[in-house]
């Protein structure tokens, strides 16, 4: 069982592999009967939970799967971040299952242990520096995008003390270049990209979240957009390909399916669909809010409306709060509400969403102006 649970860790973290969906089986069968009674049994629940995550499986069956994995709701001796036996793999991946399930209190407080141990270790190399891209990482998902940003550059420098183009490097950078575009910082996130050879090829192991897809989003803000698709796409093949559909964890089709709306509608709308039905499946409010964001930018008038509505109500209860920032603005601006945009300026700025937050102000001097000349016409 040790050996089988070291050989399907190894295959997981693999950004590439030959049969991906037989692996998960094998790993789904495995798992099903495991109580979690030792810590081979809850290892390997912890890398079941974080494949049922990366394929977008039911949320709550993977909170239960996780909890299995656990003793008195927390890591068991010797399968902690500083373990000899296991590494800081297992725990990082079960941290990621709950973040992406919207269990971010939890996955914060693995995050900020598994800094503490490798601090208390001294352990201030490559571990440390993955440490800081997880913290940052539930940073992000939560809506700090400053905070965000200031521990993924952190990570980025202890890791550049160990060596170049490293795992840790892939992490970090990828996670830094998605919290950037965030802020609308387009030209920040291009430097840091470059100064870390962000593109092909790509590292050996995964990098989360899913780095072509991540890529593919900055070539699309560069305005690079054929490239942008091309990126997109390949990145669709290789995550399906792998039984992967988790559209949190790696969104390639939803901003695929906005770079082609004009170009190719009918994909779109296919990408939109498919987007849509995976959340879910996969259930959190987190990733159906953002699947119907991106279903109504491809519709117009009270359509679109309405499904940004359902949106925002999903959104409010995520605790992303990015990402229900952009769901207030962009809602804000097809139902014409000067009040729903100005809650989206207030919380983008809050979050640091620099870009969003100049989006909301010209939509509200819009609404105003528009609102100006019909008095004067009424006059």
């Amino acid at each position: 069982m040790r050996l089988k649970a070291a050989h399907f860790l190894w295959e997981g973290v693999q950004e590439t592999e030959d049969d991906g969906r037989e692996r998960s089986r094998r790993l789904a069968e495995t798992a099903a009967a495991l109580s979690g009674r030792d810590n081979t049994e809850r290892v390997l629940l912890m890398l079941r939970a974080f494949d049922a995550t990366a394929r977008g499986e039911n949320a709550e069956e993977i909170i239960q799967i996780a909890e299995r994995a656990l003793l008195d709701g927390g890591l068991a001796p010797g399968t902690g971040w500083t373990g000899m036996a296991w590494g800081f793999e297992p725990p990082a991946l079960l941290g990621l299952s709950l973040a992406f399930a919207d269990q971010l209190d939890r996955a914060e407080t693995l995050f900020d242990e598994g800094m503490r141990a490798f601090e208390i270790s001294g352990w201030s190399g490559g571990h440390l520096a993955f440490a800081h891209t997880l913290v940052g990482y539930a940073h992000r998902r939560r809506g700090h995008l400053a905070d965000a940003e200031m521990y993924l550059r952190e990570s980025l420098r202890l890791a550049d003390r160990v060596g170049d183009r490293l795992p840790m490097h892939w992490n970090g950078i990828c996670m830094l270049v998605d919290t950037l575009l965030a802020r609308g910082r387009v030209e920040e996130a291009r430097a840091a990209a470059e100064r870390y050879g962000f593109g092909p090829p790509y590292a050996s192991s995964i990098a989360i979240p899913d780095a072509r897809s991540v890529r593919g989003r900055l070539l699309l803000a560069l305005g690079r957009t054929e490239e942008g698709i091309t990126e997109l796409e390949g990145a669709g093949r290789a995550l399906t390909a792998r039984g992967r559909h988790n559209g949190v964890m790696g969104a390639w089709a939803i901003d695929l399916a906005r770079a082609l709306a004009d170009v190719n509608p009918g994909r779109a709308a296919e990408l939109a669909a498919y987007s849509r039905d995976r959340a879910e499946r996969f259930g959190t409010h987190t990733a159906i809010g953002v699947a119907l964001c991106c279903s109504a930018s491809l519709t117009e008038g009270p359509a679109a409306v309405k499904l940004l509505g359902e949106a925002v109500t999903h959104l409010e209860a995520s605790p992303c709060r990015y990402e229900l920032a952009v769901a207030r603005v962009e809602y804000g601006i097809a139902a014409r509400s000067a009040p729903d945009l100005g809650r989206g300026r207030v919380l983008a700025e809050w979050c640091g969403a620099d870009g969003l937050a100049e989006r909301a102000r010209l939509a509200l001097e819009d609404l105003r102006t528009v609102g100006d000349g019909a008095g004067h016409r009424q006059e």
